[in-house]
């Protein structure tokens, strides 16, 4: 008989590790091997073996923590194992995941799962969330496809995937592209690889990157807070198709001017931006002010970029090449 794949099993926390606390709200109870013992069947198909990271909510988990995963996870390819399965909590689960994919020095299968609804409440999705994802790390078919999301029967590239719902079970899904895949009749089935895949390779991350949302007339105090406590770069989600405010396009462009790298998404669910208008705050002017143009990702994402980029060491003429779709 073949041997199957080894898949080491990285519990970070989340919902699916959670349990009501004396009708205090859902935290953090289980370990890795309390919830397999609700996921029967994992060795007909792999070799499980399971590492506790920590019994984190999503919201604890930092980009510092994310890079820690991701040497585990080196260092569990290292070892031996052909995959890797990670639960997370959800509300960050995505970030996580597109780090892993940033960082990866691999073309070996890491799914991330987790859950929406806790080991307390009616129809748990952890356990089968859980097995569907070992059922795709453990497919030979994964093999190169980059860093994954499994919940709810669906197969979500790491780079597409967002969460749009609060609560839904069905909550990631990839808006601009479809799903990569579904686990349909205990099968995996793949419908076509990632879109976009971009690996860079460093040990470390620039900490400081600001995020800020852009809303009509939003003044440019946000971004002189940015700049005034040192930030090295700061991501916009602007309006449309890559616009801002006037007063706030004037604070973007002092940002450039005092060496700040500014880099444009937009707070729409899908597109990209573009330097299509010429208008005061319009992206034309902006991108001749100096500011670069994000490759149709969601904010949250494109800090993790810059966090990567700069950490190793990139300059901003690099950075606007490796942003470049």
């Amino acid at each position: 008989m073949p041997e199957f794949p080894k898949l080491r099993l990285i519990f970070t926390g989340g919902t699916i590790s959670m349990r009501d606390d004396a009708g205090k709200g859902a935290v953090p109870k289980l370990t890795g091997l309390d919830i397999l013992r609700d996921v029967p069947g994992l060795d007909k198909f792999c070799r499980p073996d399971v590492y506790d990271f920590g019994q984190m909510p999503g919201p604890h988990v930092t980009p510092a923590r994310m890079l820690d995963l991701a040497r585990l996870v080196a260092r569990s390819f290292a070892d031996g194992c052909d995959g890797a399965v990670i639960t997370h909590g959800t509300d960050t689960l995505e970030e996580t995941a597109y780090l892993l994919e940033l960082l990866s020095q691999s073309n070996k299968p890491v799914v991330l799962v987790g859950a929406m609804r806790t080991s307390s409440m009616l129809s748990w999705d952890g356990p089968i969330n859980l097995y569907q994802a070992c059922q795709v790390a453990a497919d030979q078919r994964s093999v190169g496809r980059g860093v994954m999301v499994v919940m709810n029967q669906t197969i979500n590239a790491a780079a597409e995937v967002t969460k749009t719902y609060t609560e839904a079970l069905d909550t990631y899904q990839s808006p601009d592209t479809g799903p990569m895949g579904i686990i349909d009749g205990g099968q995996v089935i793949f419908f076509r690889p990632p879109v976009q895949q971009r690996r860079i390779k460093t040990e470390k991350l620039e900490m400081n990157v600001g995020l800020v949302l852009a809303a009509a007339g939003m003044d440019g105090g946000l971004i002189n807070y940015l700049v005034g406590r040192g930030d090295k770069a700061i991501v916009i989600e602007a309006l449309g198709r890559g616009n801002l405010p006037p007063v706030m396009a004037k604070a973007a462009a002092d940002a450039v001017k005092a060496g700040v790298i500014v880099v444009l998404t937009s707070r729409c669910l899908g597109g990209r931006v573009s330097p299509t208008y010429g208008y005061e705050g319009g992206g034309a002017r902006l991108k001749d002010a100096g500011m670069l143009f994000a490759p149709g990702l969601p904010g949250h994402k494109v800090r993790l970029m810059l966090m990567a980029a700069l950490g190793a060491g990139m300059s901003k003429e690099e950075v606007g090449q490796w942003l470049a779709p």
